[in-house]
């Protein structure tokens, strides 16, 4: 499968898992010299691997029939910062959208945040497509690999599209038990820097690697 396929699929899936709504949000995967990334405005239910466009790191196109999503900026901005991310995924999911109304960091109430090697942070409000919000997607993706992006959505990264996806569905999860806990009205227990550096470090080496 190639990476053109590979984001076709994730597509499809991020609609049936309910990250998306419509066009929003959008997907890349790097390999080498070269970007895959979603187009802009075209629904994932129809998308195909040929309307999946490759761009180089500068933002040239290589093989590009369609326009690029808005947030190329903020795809490239990451892989220019992260050599060791391969794919990014960014999601409008709704308990990470609410959440990054609210809080400037996921408060520690589940050890699956070790999975983003710590509590995600949330990237203050910028508007979409701008390499500010690119700027501050990287800040603060800054030794994690998912952050909010304020009042807009989510980002997760990973090796492999694969493992990016999987943590915007964890992220996703952490979230909506991240806002239940919240709108308890009830003070939260939460867990402190040495139970989550201790979940982060377990969870590194947790199942079949």
């Amino acid at each position: 499968m190639t990476e053109r396929d590979a984001i076709a699929e994730v597509c499809k899936r991020m609609v049936a898992d309910r990250l998306v709504v419509g066009t929003a949000g959008n997907v890349s995967s790097r390999s080498g010299e070269l970007v895959a990334v979603t187009p802009t405005g075209v629904p994932y239910p129809t998308m195909c691997p040929d309307d999946v466009g490759l761009f180089a790191l500068d933002g040239t196109a290589v093989d590009a029939r369609l326009k690029p999503t808005s947030e190329l900026p903020l795809h490239l901005a990451v892989y220019a910062a992260r050599p060791d991310v391969g794919a990014v995924v960014h999601t409008h999911s709704t308990a990470a959208t609410a959440l990054s109304c609210l809080v400037p960091q996921i408060p520690a109430v589940h050890y699956y945040l070790g999975l983003f090697g710590g509590s995600p942070r949330v990237a203050p409000y910028v508007e979409y497509g701008t390499d500010g919000l690119a700027a501050g997607a990287v800040s603060a993706l800054e030794d994690r690999t998912a952050c909010l992006l304020g009042n807009h959505g989510a980002v997760a990264v990973g090796k492999s599209l694969a493992e990016a996806y999987e943590r915007a569905l964890y992220l996703e999860w952490v979230c909506e038990v991240a806002l239940r806990v919240l709108s308890s009205g009830m003070i939260p227990r939460l867990l402190d820097g040495v139970e989550l550096d201790d979940a982060t470090a377990r969870l590194a080496t947790y199942g079949q690697r």
